[in-house]
This record gives C-alpha cells, sequence and structure tokens, in this order.
C-alpha cells in the first residue's frame, strides 16, 4: 500500500484503485493520470468524436470511483477493467445517438480507426497498437464483422442485415476474427 513520501509512480494499480476507495485526492490524481491516455484513446476509437470521448473518459473515472470496491484481480487487471468499463460506455454511447444504422460504405472508413489514422496517437497503449495491427491482418469481411460488433456494439443479426449475409455467416466472420485476433496477439506477446 502506498505511504505518504513514496513516489506514486511505483505504486501498483491495484493499491491506487484501492485508493480511491479511501477518498485520498493524491491517490486519486494518479490513478486517473496513469490511465487517462488509455481510457481517453478507447473512447475516442469507439467514437470518433474527441468532445464526447471526453465525457465517456470521466464518466468511466467516475464509474472506477463508484465500483473500486468490487474489482476483482482475479478477473483481469486494472487497465483492462477500466478498458472494458470505457468500451461499455462508449458503446452505450454509440447507440444512444446512433438513429440509423452505420452504411456498409462507411465501415470501411470506420475500421480506419481501429487500424492507421490520428486516433493512433490517443492510443499509445501497446495493447491496443497488438489489437490494431491483428485486426488489419484479418481479412476484411472478419474485420468488418468484428469492429461492428466488438466496438459498435453490434448484435450478431445487426451485423448480418448491414452485411446481406445469413446470420450464421455473421456469427462465424465474429468468432473467426475474434479467435484469429486472440492467437495474433498472443503469438505477438511471446516474441
Amino acid at each position: 500500500m502506498w505511504r505518504k513520501g513514496l513516489s506514486l509512480g511505483r505504486v501498483p494499480d491495484e493499491a491506487l484503485l484501492s485508493g480511491l476507495t479511501t477518498g485520498d485526492p493524491e491517490l486519486a490524481v494518479a490513478f486517473v493520470r496513469r490511465f487517462q491516455r488509455t481510457v481517453f484513446g478507447v473512447a475516442v476509437a469507439v467514437l470518433g468524436d474527441v468532445q464526447l470521448a471526453e465525457d465517456v473518459a470521466q464518466q468511466t473515472f467516475e464509474r472506477a470511483w463508484r465500483h473500486a470496491q468490487v474489482y476483482d484481480p482475479r478477473r483481469g487487471s486494472v487497465r483492462a477493467w477500466l478498458t472494458t468499463i470505457a468500451h461499455n460506455l462508449a458503446i452505450d454511447a454509440v447507440r444512444a445517438r446512433r438513429a440509423s444504422p452505420i452504411a456498409p460504405e462507411d465501415l470501411d472508413g470506420l475500421l480506419g480507426i481501429v487500424t492507421e489514422t490520428p486516433e493512433r496517437r490517443a492510443l499509445a497503449d501497446d495493447s491496443a497498437e497488438r489489437v490494431r495491427r491483428a485486426v488489419a491482418e484479418l481479412p476484411r469481411e472478419q474485420a468488418r464483422a468484428l469492429v461492428m460488433a466488438g466496438i459498435y456494439g453490434m448484435t450478431a443479426r445487426e451485423v448480418a442485415e448491414s452485411e446481406g449475409v445469413p446470420l450464421g455467416t455473421a456469427k462465424t466472420r465474429i468468432r473467426t476474427g475474434t479467435l484469429k485476433v486472440r492467437a495474433l496477439i498472443e503469438a505477438a506477446e511471446k516474441r
């Protein structure tokens, strides 16, 4: 646990998170500073809107503060927990503002957000870079289905309708894409 006078840069993520529950302002600021780029990067990647991403990032930290006591390190790292919160809040924001389905011709441009765009600078985190590279290696149909489901929160049925393919094909593309991305990331981590 952190003691006054020690460098906050060396405090483990879990200790900073548990410090949120104590109301220590130094720990809270250190926690936000440590994860703000990652959380904001996830929100920008999903939303493509900097202002909305800032709102989602703030909501992410508020939710982390309110639910810090339920964090379970056996289920993943603090970073993974926070990025999951940010991703889910961003998906909720996309759903709330999406009045009509995404046009298939617009999706190729949106795939660029995940692969190679200026948002890349916002997603400086190594794991995000590995995911972008892995998605870029997928066949286009699998990448589109995976992004539609994983980032935009579309159901397999919505993906099938949007792509004009049978439901089973959409499910297979999402599942196969997910497995390939996981394998590519695991292979990259072993190097």
